[in-house]
């Protein structure tokens, strides 16, 4: 009886030193001033510095790299990583499209935060708009519109149009998430076959967005912005047969 239930204290234990191991890499990264695209110390200086031997480093080494702390160069070395926001998108997106086979929780939950997003930062977005901008936000609702008129999709001009109502906030980090939600968002989409869309409705209400940014009307837009994606709300919750 005690070596049942040894084995699974003994894995445990051996988890919680690999995320300590981990996290005293990116504490050295810090402490070290190390920016993106710098180089780590070898592993050979990192075991004598974390005092660990080189196989368990190793271990934490890919888990960093796969978490996108760092990047490991074979013949070359160890670097910080630059940003890279592809593995939040993966496990988003993973976690999204299980949850369809139950609840669908937490898909729902990210098409909440997307929505937060940019319904709750539209308005400040409209403050700092510039004419050109608005010429430039214009320019995709056209070619949704002229997409929508032949029956095409236009997955990429719609991109583009969400992320442009934000580009005047200069926010990279923003910029980044939104284009990791933008992913969740379409596989998602794709993962509840939501069958043939209204290209045109959909090209309409971008257009209505648009009206109401170029006029300035914050409460409009917001609210439009909110209406825009609960129509894949309410298809989660056919999907997974919530009432």
């Amino acid at each position: 009886m005690a070596a049942s239930t040894a084995a699974p204290q003994a894995r445990f234990s051996a988890q919680a030193r690999l995320r300590a191991l981990q996290s005293d890499i990116m504490e050295l990264i810090l402490d070290r001033e190390l920016e993106a695209g710098d180089a780590l110390p070898t592993e050979n200086e990192l075991s004598l510095a974390l005092g660990v031997g080189r196989n368990t480093l190793r271990e934490s080494l890919k888990v960093l790299q796969a978490l996108g702390v760092i990047e490991i160069r074979h013949g070359f070395g160890m670097f910080v990583a630059p940003s890279n926001f592809d593995a939040m998108a993966d496990g988003l997106t993973f976690r999204g499209r299980l949850s369809l086979r139950h609840q669908g929780i937490e898909a729902q939950q990210l098409v909440d935060i997307r929505q937060a997003l940019e319904s709750g930062l539209i308005g400040s977005s409209m403050d700092m708009m510039t004419a050109e901008q608005h010429t430039a936000i214009e320019a995709a609702v056209a070619r949704m519109e002229a997409l929508a008129a032949k029956g095409e999709n236009f997955t990429e001009a719609d991109a583009e149009f969400h992320s442009l109502l934000f580009e005047p906030l200069a926010n990279d980090l923003l910029a980044n998430l939104m284009g990791v939600f933008w992913k969740v968002y379409r596989k998602i989409h794709a993962e509840i076959d939501a069958g043939d869309p209204d290209l045109l409705a959909i090209a309409a209400v971008h257009r209505a967005i648009f009206t109401a940014v170029k006029a300035g009307d914050k409460i409009l837009a917001a609210e439009l912005l909110n209406r825009h994606f609960d129509g894949i709300r309410n298809r989660i919750a056919e999907v997974v047969g919530l009432p």
